[in-house]
């Protein structure tokens, strides 16, 4: 046993000392293009669309604050929604538009890896979140009169602190797993931002056992929250089809099919980015991709969710209206 206890110290200190030769210190974000004059353009494209995607979802936290009327268990899930959104798009946004107009595109390795995690976490956070807000849905429209009862306020507290955790924990474990492994050739990383795939083809290490993990619990969150997605949404189906009112359904549906847009467009993106063979990827047509989840998704939801829905509307006019009268 002693032996081979002072075997394994002596390979772990071979390791570090191998790991501290050619440690890396930063990395090069290559970015969307090279292009001057393209970069100039992208930067006055991303900059109006994250400014829009702030005030749309800072706005909706701020409207649904001020007005009662708005203090129900679909907007306290619809402004955590809005947090998240802001906070994953914050996370890669404003690097990638100062990258835009740089001459070295750098960013430190411990950047990288708080870049890596907190867009991870959000990310995370936001597929369970709007599992929670299919069965809210689904609660609302299957049985009104328990739905005070099956979401209280304690109730929805607890599905977004779970979805929080289940968020931020499953980011710990995948950055843990990738920032322990050793970079000793290029740091050139062929993207915007600090992801998985890029990373792991920059590591020299053996990246077989991270190939698994995140294909292993990739799937087993999406596949879980698509589930409940999928399954609320059947019963919300039931429910309105049994419903005598055309006026009920006509609404019913009309509440349903924005969130489903959401959920379709946001699970179809990152179904497409992580849930592949490693030996599919193509780094610039994920790049274009991860640019309409990590920009685009975040500015649009304030609209499919919330500003559509004549509730808010109504919310809107009486901000904007009360000063006058």
């Amino acid at each position: 046993m002693g032996s081979f206890a002072a075997a394994q110290m002596t390979r772990y200190m071979q390791e570090f000392q191998g790991r501290n030769q050619t440690e890396v210190v930063e990395f090069i974000l290559l970015g969307l293009s090279d292009n001057p004059d393209l970069q100039g353009v992208l930067f006055a494209l991303f900059l109006s669309i994250y400014l829009a995607t702030m005030v749309g979802n800072l706005g909706m936290i701020a409207l649904i604050k001020i007005d009662r009327c708005l203090h129900t268990p679909m907007y306290f899930f619809l402004s955590s929604l809005s947090f998240v959104d802001a906070s994953y798009s914050s996370s890669v946004t404003p690097k990638m538009l100062v990258n835009l107009l740089a001459d070295r595109k750098s960013i430190s390795f411990n950047g990288c890896a708080a870049q890596f995690f907190f867009f991870g976490s959000f990310l995370g956070t936001e597929c369970f979140l709007l599992a929670m807000m299919a069965y809210d849905r689904y609660a609302a429209i299957w049985n009104p009169l328990l739905y005070p009862v099956l979401m209280s306020g304690r109730i929805c507290l607890m599905l977004v602190a779970t979805s929080f955790l289940a968020g931020f924990g499953n980011a710990a474990i995948h950055t843990g797993m990738t920032f322990r492994l050793s970079f000793c050739g290029s740091n050139r990383i062929n993207h915007f931002y600090c992801d998985t795939p890029p990373l792991l083809k920059l590591s020299c290490s053996d990246t077989h056992l991270n190939g698994i993990v995140i294909m292993v619990s990739s799937s087993l969150n999406v596949i879980s929250c698509v589930t409940i997605v999928l399954v609320s949404y059947l019963c919300i189906l039931i429910a309105i089809l049994k419903m005598p009112s055309v006026e009920g359904r006509h609404k019913a549906f009309s509440t349903c099919a924005s969130h489903l847009l959401a959920v379709t467009i946001f699970f179809g993106t990152i179904l497409f980015m992580y849930l592949r063979p490693t030996s599919s990827y193509s780094m610039e047509q994920d790049k274009v991709v991860s640019v309409f989840y990590t920009v685009v998704i975040p500015m649009l939801n304030p609209l499919i969710y919330s500003l559509k829905n004549k509730d808010v509307k109504e919310a809107l006019r009486k901000v904007f209206l009360k000063p006058v009268l």
